[in-house]
């Protein structure tokens, strides 16, 4: 273990097969680690992580111009196809891909806020309205989901309404239909 400029590395006794007098200091980051010269600031990412970084860099340049470039990189995005999965990101390439007219990613939208994407739980209001644009294009999967969007927003909206109608019960409910098993005293909490 050596001590170099306040920092404690540990200096590998490994060396590289090409120069045997280099030592080399392991180096850790977000990235990884590697086994770096030890005059060596950072690690840098593997040549393929760099090629991945620039392919999406260029991949999303091209998806801010070209609206099925963005349907791409969402469809990517949910997939985790060369990408970190990632359903945020897949859901505002979707988004923009489907704003800007791409039939298919009006349909993918619709299926997302019908069934839910992961920790997204279903939206039918939002459903309805990409499948309604899809159905519109003459897509024929759209106008059979669409039907089920509006079947499934009634029942979105039957319990909306049943909720309300009885929230201010329950509300009052919990304020005095539930007593509490310990109280607090002047000597601590105590067993009612």
């Amino acid at each position: 273990m050596k001590r170099y400029l306040g920092i404690v590395f540990l200096v590998a006794a490994s060396v590289s097969a090409q120069n045997a007098d280099v030592p080399t200091v392991r180096i850790c980051d977000d990235s990884g680690c590697s086994d770096r010269p030890r005059n060596s600031a950072t690690f840098q990412p593997e040549a393929e992580d760099l090629q991945a970084e620039q392919r999406l860099a260029a991949l999303i340049g091209l998806a801010e111009q070209d609206p099925r470039a963005a349907f791409d990189l969402g469809l990517r995005f949910f997939r985790g196809d060369g990408v970190r999965r990632d359903s945020y990101q897949a859901l505002r390439w979707m988004r923009s891909a489907g704003e800007r007219g791409v039939v298919p990613a009006q349909l993918a939208l619709g299926r997302f806020y019908l069934m839910g994407l992961e920790e997204m739980g279903p939206d039918p209001i939002e459903a309805e309205a990409w499948l309604s644009l899809a159905a519109s294009q003459g897509n024929k999967e759209a106008g059979k989901l669409l039907a089920e969007a509006r079947a499934a927003k009634k029942d979105e909206q039957r319990l909306y309404q049943w909720r309300e109608a009885r929230r201010k019960g329950w509300y009052g409910h919990w304020h005095s239909g539930y007593t509490y098993y310990w109280t607090w005293g002047p000597r601590g909490w105590y067993h009612r």
